[in-house]
């Protein structure tokens, strides 16, 4: 190789737009001078030096001063007759006359293997956020920072930050062949160092910066940054919730009752310019709460990095750190121990399913449409301003499994709930005709998406730790929860918006009116085991104009807070599992803003206090029957007595373990008691009554049944035998049985 640079490099080199791989010309070559001589000669860009000297760390004494080849910092040192390659520092001496030394980055070798290009272009690295993004190491004895980024039709790629004023000319990286990834390892920066990547894109444009898709850490909005973090520094003190808890808290026979938060707004720190509560604030205060109220989950709204407040951090930005709001990646991971120690599982929400244009993102991040589809028709979510994932590029479809699994490795995540999968499966989701692409069989079936979402649940599972996933998806697409050997997309769970939609639509109905409505309350019951449901009170139903629970509810206050506990109770003791937003569990009066907290004055009223105390009474009695969770996938687990009584808006029902204990359950839609209401049971003998809507202490009328209920014949609801009790209004009662009666004794 030749010392002298083509005139043409030299002026790419420091006008930034050198495109090659910048190790060939920069730092220590062997080359040949125009005499035939050996020379060794060493190169660097420093434009902010006004000299540069090289010394051997060796013998730590000096090579020489480095004479500069161009006016706007290209040095070099030609060192004729040696041939043997040294370790060296650069001196650097500033206009001001201040000097530093510092190692040059292109002395070192790659540190990535091939094994991690290639797996990563297959699409089965699922480690690759352990290669890819900011990592702290020692490198040939030297610690710093290695960086790698994918961006295939980059013509450069630098870093940038403080550490070199942000210009890309002084850290290029090192292109590693057609794998598209590019490295680079840094000497001598340290955590907490800001980044972003520059990049000029394909036609020779300089892109925006960039913040890495990798980033374990981000900058505070607004400010964009990444910031280089130790993943592995935090002391994990779960290990009895991974080694037992876990497995139990999400299994299909557990019972699964969910409260789902957004952190920026469960409670704020009113005294302190109505701030939200820090990871560690909340550590102190969320799993108390939950342990309290009986919750066995908690799901957060999406807390990956995202820029708008106001997207609740569905309009992801960092898929792989947790945001900046609320402290550091440490704090998170703090927040989640106290939550595994309280004996709470942790979901998180999980949004695959598109990504936000902004310009420091993903959107066009080598200049090209890289991680997103470029034609519109499958790259663009219209309603939401947002891009789409190409789930076929190996690349893109690894970065976000590897995702998954990273919260659940890294973060001991128990399960993700996956957003908006209805908008994954549907080339035609919310399109007009002319909008969407059919696919290669000429269907609206959206084929990458569902091997996507096959792939997600087989690796999260196949992980074997107790994870499981939750489905967001609202279309009759069959066998969401079913195993995909079976053909199922694989999920654990999938929520169930019609049984949400049907019941709401109910509630809503004056009682007087329910009559006619009937078939919406019982209709859930005929697909309810077609998968493993959960019943979702959620976020969306309380936002955008809709109201708070409270106002979907018909009559005064007492009837509001009295239909409230109903509603309640009924989807408690119907199958499936269970998700309450936060606020749910005490009515609150006003429609949910991301920006303030709940309004727990409304505890002040004893009205609201009695429906907190209801929940938590509901989910204890939830918790401590297995007749309500033991069998709740299968139908066996369910049996009506009677779903036919329209005219007085009364629901009766068994629920069953495998072992044959049976719960009955009576609902009363109307303001109007029952009296010597029968009901058909199976066995006879004396039930008691175990759990009752309308106490006084949740603010109900005290209508209960006092005495133990003995049954009679003849039967009713076309049982052997019958019970008469009284049905409180608009409240929800169970029955269980207690002692057997003469005539079975003497069987």
């Amino acid at each position: 190789m030749s010392p002298i640079l083509e005139s043409t490099d030299v002026e790419n080199l420091v006008s930034g737009r050198y495109s090659g791989d910048a190790f060939e010309v920069l730092g220590m070559h062997n080359g040949v001078d125009l005499d035939g001589i050996p020379v060794l000669f060493i190169r660097t860009l420093q434009p902010q030096a006004a000299t540069v000297e090289v010394i051997n760390k060796t013998t730590h004494s000096s090579e020489g001063m480095m004479r500069r080849v161009h006016v706007d910092g290209l040095f070099q040192l030609d060192l004729p007759h040696q041939e043997t390659f040294f370790p060296y520092l650069l001196r650097i001496t500033l206009p001001n006359g201040m000097m530093y030394e510092t190692e040059d980055p292109y002395r070192f070798w790659p540190v990535l293997g091939d094994i991690d290009l290639y797996l990563y272009g297959e699409g089965n690295h699922m480690r690759i956020y352990e290669r890819l993004g900011a990592h702290l190491m020692t490198h040939q004895g030297v610690p710093g920072v290695l960086f790698a980024v994918w961006a295939p039709n980059a013509k450069r790629v630098s870093v940038v930050g403080s550490f070199n004023d942000w210009d890309g000319r002084r850290h290029m990286m090192r292109p590693r062949g057609a794998s598209g990834i590019w490295e680079l390892f840094i000497p001598g920066l340290a955590e907490w160092d800001i980044y972003k990547y520059e990049l000029i894109g394909p036609d020779g444009r300089l892109l925006p910066l960039k913040s890495d898709p990798f980033a374990f850490a981000c900058e505070m909005r607004p400010k964009t940054g990444s910031l280089v973090f130790d993943q592995h520094r935090y002391q994990w003190q779960d290990a009895t919730w991974l080694a037992d808890g876990r497995f139990k808290a999400g299994a299909l026979d557990a019972p699964i009752s969910i409260y789902e938060v957004h952190l920026g707004s469960w409670r704020r720190n009113s005294l302190e310019g109505n701030r939200w509560l820090t990871y560690r604030e909340m550590a102190q205060e969320l799993p108390a709460y939950l342990t309290e109220m009986g919750f066995t989950h908690v799901e957060f709204l999406p807390l990956s990095e995202y820029p708008f407040d106001g997207s609740w951090g569905y309009q992801v930005t960092g898929m792989y750190a947790p945001t900046s709001r609320y402290g550091s990646p440490n704090d998170f991971k703090y927040l989640i121990d106290k939550l595994h120690q309280a004996g709470i599982g942790v979901i998180m929400d999980w949004v695959p399913a598109h990504f936000p244009r902004d310009a420091f993102g993903l959107a066009e991040f080598d200049g090209t449409a890289l991680y997103e589809h470029a034609d519109p028709r499958k790259g663009e979510h219209k309603d939401w301003g947002t891009k789409i994932y190409n789930y076929g590029r190996h690349e893109v479809a690894n970065f976000l499994l590897a995702n998954a699994l990273f919260w659940i490795r890294e973060y001991h995540i128990d399960a993700l709930r996956v957003d908006a999968v209805a908008s994954m499966l549907y080339l035609d989701y919310s399109r007009k005709e002319g909008e969407w692409i059919p696919n290669e069989y000429g269907g609206r079936e959206n084929i990458e998406a569902i091997h996507f979402l096959r792939r997600l649940n087989e690796v999260v599972f196949g992980e074997n730790v107790g994870a499981t996933t939750f489905a967001e998806e609202s279309t009759a697409w069959p066998m969401v929860s079913r195993p995909t050997y079976l053909g199922g997309l694989g999920f654990g769970y999938k929520w169930n918006m019609g049984w949400m939609h049907d019941t709401l639509q109910y509630m809503h109905e004056n009682p007087v009116h329910r009559k006619y409505h009937h078939n919406e309350l019982t209709f859930s019951l005929l697909y309810a085991f077609s998968e493993n449901f959960t019943l979702p009170l959620s976020h969306d139903e309380v936002v955008h104009g809709k109201g708070p629970m409270y106002d979907k509810m018909p009559g005064d206050k007492w009837q509001k807070l009295a239909n409230l506990r109903l509603y309640y109770g009924y989807m408690f003791m119907h199958p499936g599992k269970k998700l309450l937003f936060m606020g749910n569990e005490m009515g609150v009066r006003s429609e949910w803003n991301y920006a303030d907290s709940l309004d727990w004055g409304l505890l002040n009223d004893t009205a609201h206090q009695g429906v907190q105390t209801f929940i938590k009474e509901l989910n204890a009695f939830y918790r401590s029957t297995p007749a309500l969770f033991d069998n709740d996938n299968a139908s066996s687990g369910f049996e009506w007595i009677d779903g036919g009584d329209f005219e007085n808006s009364c629901f009766t029902f068994m629920r069953k373990t495998r072992s044959g204990e049976t719960l009955v359950v009576a609902c009363n839609f109307t303001p109007v008691p029952r009296y010597n209401y029968r009901i058909g049971v199976n066995e006879s003998g004396i039930y008691k009554e175990v759990f009752n809507s309308d106490l006084t202490r949740y603010g109900g009328s005290g209508v209960k049944n006092d005495t133990e209920l003995q049954t009679e014949e003849p039967g009713w609801n076309f049982k052997p035998y019958a019970l008469q009790v009284v049905l409180p209004p608009l409240a929800v009662v169970c029955f269980q049985f207690k002692q057997a009666g003469e005539s079975r004794k003497r069987q």
